[in-house]
Parts: structure tokens; C-alpha cells; sequence
């Protein structure tokens, strides 16, 4: 089993985004964080590898105070490091592409807590930025949201992963880079337990 047949062409990469308001138009994007998957030759799903940058605020950008009060962002601090939008897509699409490649894989998706959220921030700054070789499906997402809540019998993201045993901190949630590589555990976690439970190879009707 390989990833490839696993998703039917489909490359998973984990994703999520901090931001600076809920409308993925008219919203800054300020960070965002990839981690790519990879399967074994036993066909269980584990983590590769994760980029992660801070992004400066497009021009013209709309900056919700609520919404950085809730995620501690400041869109303006030097120290941030921040980069543009073109910036830090270009780099994680270069990584995704590659992974694509070493896997045979025709196109990436989305896996989000809260898929549409995410995707729509990652397609509006792909537009802004002017990045016509988008490796990821227009509209199709995992959401690990509705999968926690089939498997685990919750949705909030830290109460899957504790119902899950993926050990979370509170006081680290809402930065890109830990919520990504949280979000990908679950997503594996799900997964290989539908794997174990001998849900996937599934048999043909002959057998």
C-alpha cells in the first residue's frame, strides 16, 4: 500500500492558518504552517515534514482587534520575520510539489480542523500572490473535524486529540505551527486506527 493508492492520487497536506479576521478576501492572512505525510511500507501514515512561516499583511488588508486579541499575533512586530504572501506559498509549494513527485501524485489536498476555513485563506493568498501552479484541489478538503467526530466522538480539536491520547497544550494552541502538526497527528491517528481495525485494504465482493 502506498500513499498514492491510499487517497486515490491524492497528495494529503496537513494545513493551517492564523489570521487577522474570518473573511479569507478582505482579511490578512499572518501565518501559516504545512506538514507533509508519508506512508510506510507496512501502509501506516506518519508526519514528514513541516514548513511554517509569519506573513505580512497584504496591502489594503482588514485587521480584526478581536481577532489578534484571540491569537496573540502581532501583525507588526519586526521580530515576527514575516514574509509576503508570494514568499511563504512559493516556498511551501516547492516542498509539496516534490513530495508529489517522490509519491506519484496528481494533486494535493487540504487536510484542516475546520477544512473550508483554511483553504479558503490558502486560495485567496495563492490568488493575491499571483501563483499559477497552485498544487491543491480548488474545492476538495479532508476536515478532521467531521473525522474526529465519526471516530473519536469529538470535534473541538483539543478534545480529539486527548480522546485520541495525542498529548496538547492549551497554552501552545492557535499558533500555526503546533495546531498543524497537532491536526496531522489526529488525521494519522484516524487513519491508521481505521487501518488496524481492517478497514482499509477493503476486500473486493469476491473475497
Amino acid at each position: 500500500m502506498c500513499l498514492k493508492e491510499r487517497f486515490r492520487g491524492y497528495y494529503p497536506v496537513v494545513i493551517d492558518v492564523e489570521t487577522a479576521g474570518f473573511n479569507a478576501k478582505t482579511d490578512a492572512l499572518l501565518e501559516i504552517a504545512a506538514t507533509t505525510l508519508r506512508m510506510d511500507d507496512d501502509g501506516w501514515l506518519t508526519l514528514d515534514q513541516t514548513s511554517h512561516f509569519h506573513v505580512e499583511p497584504f496591502e489594503g488588508a482588514n485587521i480584526e482587534k478581536a481577532a489578534i486579541e484571540f491569537n496573540g499575533i502581532d501583525p507588526f512586530n519586526p521580530l515576527r520575520g514575516a514574509v509576503s504572501e508570494y514568499d511563504a506559498l512559493h516556498e511551501i509549494f516547492k516542498v509539496i510539489r516534490k513530495g508529489m513527485k517522490e509519491h506519484d501524485c496528481n494533486r494535493a489536498i487540504v487536510v484542516a480542523h475546520n477544512a473550508t476555513f483554511d483553504h479558503g485563506f490558502l486560495m485567496a493568498a495563492a490568488e493575491r500572490a499571483g501563483l499559477k501552479r497552485n498544487p491543491f484541489h480548488p474545492f476538495v478538503t479532508f476536515d478532521t473535524t467531521t473525522l474526529a467526530g465519526l471516530a473519536l466522538g469529538q470535534t473541538v480539536l483539543a478534545k480529539a486529540c486527548q480522546a485520541a491520547q495525542i498529548p496538547f497544550d492549551n497554552n501552545e494552541a492557535h499558533s500555526a505551527l503546533y495546531d498543524t502538526e497537532r491536526t496531522a497527528e489526529l488525521f494519522c491517528h484516524i487513519v491508521n486506527r481505521w487501518k488496524a481495525l481492517g478497514g482499509w485494504p477493503l476486500l473486493s465482493v469476491d473475497e
